[in-house]
């Protein structure tokens, strides 16, 4: 594996005296499977608490903002793992009744935590309250990049602004975005251009999108890559739903249904194998992962194919040790995605050992050189070949020789962040 970038001279001559990790977008997901942009902030979290710099929390509320210190932000954390409940919500929680149960008892608690409460335009007063000069922030969900937030970090003196870019598929694929958020991404991408201290990205291939958009804006802050640790999950073959694994060769697609990761180009895939091959040679498909936003012609096919739970099986909701058991045992995974910020499933299924067929997407050259197998999306004839032979190999039990990769790591990754900053 090629190892991280990071262009010289960033950050080291001022080290900071607390480190602010802005954990909104992680209270948001309560009662929800994490994202792999959530397990980043959360991989922060931990992180930055078991640093010997102090650590505080802070969380954007719709009555304004809480800040959490270390304790605090521990406490929440084995809440937002599931470890311990969530406690009852308040009434003043209650009050906001758009936001689900879930998230009204998680905020009950984080203002429980907290060590302080503003209101918005009261954030740089609170900071200055609490925090020291020299503290740097870290913004790490795409979210919350406000103005307050910006200028409350500012107004502390020797105060700095540290964002971590993952993508900039909201620009790149505009017409697959939910509505409203290319237009947040601009608001976003146009703060960091102009408050950044630093941007981290997780890969060169999103270093250097991430700089041409930022180049249209404006000014392009200064930049360093860390690839993203995986975390290998242990198998937990008893979270499984009854009947998995398949004692047939069967292949896992991993992530969210929405329209980039082309789910609809497996479906075509599979019905055309299905009238080339008998029923005893057709491999099973496991699409693992929520459904999504404008993808409505993919969850009419999900649900109308003759090879709906036949041979084409949706899966949500599956814990981290369920994927892994799976994984095990698959004849491959099947990743047709149109773009991709990084592409954990991937990284995670070659850790394993699984074979991969994937689009020769930048990243995953990036990370993975000539491991995978690449397959263009515009040539299924190439996915059904491919998918057939893994299948027989499986079948057989000639499983491909497994490839030499070493998985970046969380403490690869924080070894250089922190280092800098």
């Amino acid at each position: 594996m090629r190892g991280c970038g990071i262009r010289a001279g960033i950050m080291k001559s001022e080290r900071p005296s607390a480190r602010l990790l802005d954990m909104s977008r992680l209270l948001s997901r309560a009662g929800r499977v994490l994202t792999g942009v959530d397990r980043v902030e959360r991989a922060y979290l931990d992180t930055l608490i078991a640093s010997n710099v102090p650590a505080f929390g802070l969380i954007r509320t719709p009555l304004g903002f809480l800040l959490l210190d270390e304790s605090g932000m521990q406490k929440l954390a084995t809440k937002i793992d599931g470890d311990v409940s969530w406690g009852p919500a308040s009434r003043l929680a209650k009050v906001f009744s758009k936001l689900p149960p879930e998230l009204q008892r998680a905020l009950t608690d984080a203002r429980k935590l907290a060590v302080a409460r503003c209101t918005r335009r009261g954030l740089g007063q609170m900071l200055k309250r609490h925090l020291p000069d020299r503290t740097a922030y870290f913004n790490t969900g795409h979210s919350n990049l406000t103005d307050y937030v910006t200028m409350g970090v500012k107004a502390l003196r020797g105060g700095k602004i540290i964002v971590f870019v993952h993508d900039t598929i909201p620009l790149d694929l505009p017409h697959f975005q939910r509505d409203g958020s290319v237009e947040r991404f601009k608001l976003f991408l146009g703060r960091v251009s102009a408050k950044a201290d630093l941007v981290i990205y997780n890969s060169r291939a999103t270093q250097t999108a991430a700089e041409l958009q930022l180049a249209k804006i404006g000014r392009v802050p200064q930049g360093m890559v860390a690839h993203l640790g995986v975390d290998m999950a242990e198998p937990d073959k008893t979270a499984l739903p009854k009947g998995l694994p398949f004692e047939e060769p069967y292949f896992l697609c991993v992530g969210t249904i929405e329209p980039r990761k082309n789910h609809l180009l497996l479906i075509d895939v599979w019905e055309q194998m299905e009238k080339q091959v008998p029923p005893q040679d057709m491999p099973q498909l496991l699409i693992c992962g929520q459904r999504g936003w404008k993808n409505d012609e993919c969850f009419f096919r999900l649900e109308n194919s003759r090879l709906k739970g036949r041979f084409i099986h949706e899966l949500s909701g599956l814990s981290d040790g369920a994927i892994s058991a799976l994984l095990d045992e698959a004849a491959g995974v099947v990743f047709p995605s149109l773009a991709e910020g990084y592409g954990l499933p991937v990284l995670e299924a070659v850790a394993r050992g699984v074979p991969v067929i994937c689009t020769e997407l930048p990243v995953y050259k990036e990370l993975l050189g000539d491991i995978p197998v690449y397959a263009s999306v515009n040539d299924s004839y190439l996915w059904v070949r491919r998918v057939l032979s893994l299948a027989e190999s499986r079948r057989t039990g000639q499983r491909p020789k497994k490839e030499a990769f070493t998985p970046p790591t969380w403490d690869a990754h924080f070894n250089l962040v922190l280092s800098e900053t």
